[in-house]
């Protein structure tokens, strides 16, 4: 596991000094032109991969006048994101709801954190090999639950979420206890391996389709289309007002560039297959990605979607301060967010 272990070090370097919060809050805002984007790992963030591939923010920016340079930058885990967020490491920030959400909250009135827009909706697997783990209330003390951030990412919220409907809200945070943070590519290793004392990953596209086909013995224990009542927009990217409002340009050629990407997916789904196994360097076969491209419950979309049951259910256990009255309140207002829900 030696490259997650350099990984967790980028981010534990990107996080230092993050006790300084009166520094934090005034981080300087740098001018037009540069765009610094932290992504994660997974087709959730094939947007992003495509238009890095097809350099689209580049080319949107030429038509404003600006000449864009994009630094992209690859962490792991919604607490690495928000750290680099805050520190001013970062310009666009990728992760799941749940930290979003999280970011909201904490950030409102200071930095005002707010959703730029979802990268689609992605119906999230919890996997598992253990034979005896057919639902949540088998998980045991010896079970070992991998994903990217405990109790921080929309994976962790998820499983709250789910604990809180089979237990009560008194125990949704029930099975925080067997949860270790580890990405993507690393748990799916460990359970197709069976090797490690990891024997469960709540996972992500197309990490869940390679271990459920890299080992007979893994098994869906849950999907968390079921506990959210439908498609939902898992991840998504955010920013701050103040990059938001000082960088129009930027930031409306980073849009622009996303809708590019989107109808690039939509239209050449080959495109975008090659375009994120070039960026990716993922060894995936080619084949099962296009399937999952075409698969209709993979839904490549800017708009929000059904994120408020989430941010209803933080609220309510206390995990945020702020009652959010809707989509609005946590994304940006613009067009594509406006019928967000």
């Amino acid at each position: 596991m030696r490259p997650f272990l350099r990984r967790r070090g980028t981010a534990a370097l990107i996080a230092l000094g993050l006790g300084l919060g009166s520094l934090l809050a005034s981080a300087p805002a740098h001018a037009e032109g540069k765009l610094r984007i932290a992504q994660q790992f997974g087709i959730v963030y094939l947007l992003l991969n495509v238009a890095q591939d097809q350099k689209l923010i580049e080319a949107q920016g030429r038509k404003l006048g600006v000449e864009i340079d994009v630094e992209w930058v690859q962490l792991s885990g919604g607490a690495a994101v928000n750290d680099a967020l805050l520190a001013g490491s970062i310009d666009i920030a990728g992760a799941g709801v749940g930290p979003l959400l999280t970011l909201w909250d904490r950030s409102k009135g200071r930095q005002d954190v707010k959703g730029v827009a979802s990268l689609g909706n992605f119906p999230y697997y919890l996997l598992s090999h253990n034979p005896k783990v057919r639902t949540i209330e088998d998980f045991g003390d010896g079970d070992r639950i991998a994903l990217p951030a405990v109790g921080v990412s929309v994976q962790s919220r998820i499983l709250q979420l789910a604990s809180a409907q089979r237990w009560g809200d008194a125990a949704y945070n029930r099975l925080d206890k067997l949860q270790v943070a580890v990405p993507h590519p690393d748990a799916t290793a460990a359970l197709i391996s069976g090797g490690t004392e990891i024997n469960a990953h709540f996972s992500t596209p197309p990490f869940q389709q390679q271990a459920l086909a890299g080992n007979p013995k893994v098994h869906v224990v849950l999907n968390s289309y079921d506990v959210l009542g439908g498609p939902s927009s898992a991840t998504v990217l955010y920013a701050t007002r103040k990059f938001r409002s000082e960088n129009p340009k930027t930031y409306q050629a980073f849009v622009a560039a996303l809708q590019d990407a989107v109808r690039l997916v939509q239209g050449q789904p080959e495109l975008a297959a090659d375009a994120y196994q070039r960026v990716s360097g993922a060894k995936i076969d080619r084949a099962l990605l296009l399937s999952l491209l075409r698969d209709p419950q993979i839904q490549f979309k800017l708009t929000p979607q059904n994120t408020l049951t989430l941010a209803n259910f933080m609220h309510r256990v206390g995990a945020i301060k702020n009652k959010p009255a809707g989509v609005a309140d946590y994304f940006f207002d613009d067009a594509h967010n406006a019928a967000g829900n």
